[in-house]
């Protein structure tokens, strides 16, 4: 974790955070105010589908594995109670608190 001072904001500092993806072993950084499919992408990595980027397609859904997130609304259609008790969440939805470790799943 480190920090890093945002454009235009002299007294306010984000947090950055090292994402870890289980299968294929790779590893990027994330703001504490990016999503984790925007850190994907600008870390170039195509590892999950992209779609809306706002919760509503479901095709970037992740499983976190370890770690602490701040989740934005995401369709219940997509990702319910129970999944999301069990680490599911979608990439566009999703902001790091934490180190985060996470699976990928199948892509179907």
């Amino acid at each position: 974790m480190s920090f890093v001072q945002q454009p235009g904001m002299s007294d306010t500092a984000s947090l950055i955070y090292t994402i870890t993806i289980e299968e294929p072993l790779t590893t990027f950084t994330c703001k504490s105010d990016q999503t984790l499919l925007a850190a994907m992408e600008r870390a170039g990595h195509r590892l999950v589908h992209i779609g809306c980027r706002r919760g509503g397609c479901g095709v970037c859904k992740v499983q976190i594995v370890s770690g602490d997130t701040h989740r934005l609304a995401m369709s219940r259609a997509h990702v319910s109670v129970e999944e999301e008790k069990n680490g599911f969440a979608l990439a566009c939805c999703i902001e790091p608190r934490s180190d985060l470790t996470l699976k990928l799943l199948e892509k179907g």
